[in-house]
């Protein structure tokens, strides 16, 4: 049995979010400051920039965290590889080493709770109910997810789509059923969110920070043709089509 103090029954702290096993806090300012760092903490307070960690209730679900994420632990809590034989250690190393994520997530299990190292990126919480079961994410945007997500590589519709569209050859897709944790650069009130019915969205740069894992994903000329890609001052955009939708952030990564 364990009771925690001062953590989230502090003034300073407040819940954001809660879903599934996860909840995101937030430190509403920086009270570990000397007097040569107390202008760069108060401003940072003024512009939002402050910062945030995940509680993961695991008496709710199992999680699985990205490497080297997890802060500390209290209660029953056991850290797994979440490997389940030779076969699933060559596939998972394989997907690690095109998606440029950590080759094993540790998974943790247990009815205690584990709190991540503080971030000051925003914190997003996803159903995968609310997109239709498949998600594909943007390099780096992974953070956590309940043990019953699948992990996938995710390769392009197309070779072009890696070499010309900024993006890499593959990317991290989530399966299945369950709450996921992703670190974004740019808060929700900012993200645009498009829903697509057996349409087509372009987007000029690398914007889009997540997508249904049934929309089709590929580079093109912004015009049918390399003249008129040339007089719109375009050039290449990475066009998504099919049914689904997408997380767009305001700005490029």
């Amino acid at each position: 049995m364990f009771q925690i103090k001062n953590f989230t029954d502090n003034n300073d702290v407040r819940v954001l979010e809660t879903r599934g096993a996860f909840t995101v806090v937030e430190y509403l300012r920086d009270l570990s400051v000397s007097p040569s760092s107390a202008q760069t903490a108060y401003y940072c307070n003024e512009m939002n920039v402050r910062k945030r960690q995940v509680i993961c209730d695991l008496s709710k679900a199992a999680v699985t965290l990205q490497a080297g994420a997890m802060q500390w632990t209290a209660g029953n809590v056991n850290a797994t590889t979440g490997l389940k034989g030779v076969g699933d250690l060559f596939g998972k190393a394989v997907r690690g080493k095109v998606t440029g994520e950590s080759a094993i997530k540790p998974e943790y299990t247990g009815d205690g709770i584990l709190v991540t190292e503080p971030t000051y990126r925003y914190i997003l919480l996803e159903d995968l109910n609310d997109w239709n079961g498949s998600i594909v994410l943007d390099d780096g945007l992974f953070l956590a997810s309940e043990a019953s997500v699948k992990h996938k590589a995710v390769m392009r519709s197309n070779f072009s789509s890696a070499v010309a569209g900024g993006e890499g050859l593959f990317n991290l897709g989530l399966t299945g059923a369950g709450i996921v944790c992703l670190e974004s650069n740019s808060p929700r009130e900012e993200l645009i969110e498009i829903t697509m019915q057996n349409d087509v969205v372009k987007i000029d740069g690398n914007m889009a920070i997540a997508w249904s894992g049934s929309l089709e994903f590929t580079v093109e000329r912004s015009g049918k043709t390399l003249l008129g890609s040339a007089a719109s001052g375009e050039g290449l955009v990475n066009v998504y089509r099919g049914t689904g939708k997408i997380l767009l952030a305001p700005v490029a990564r």
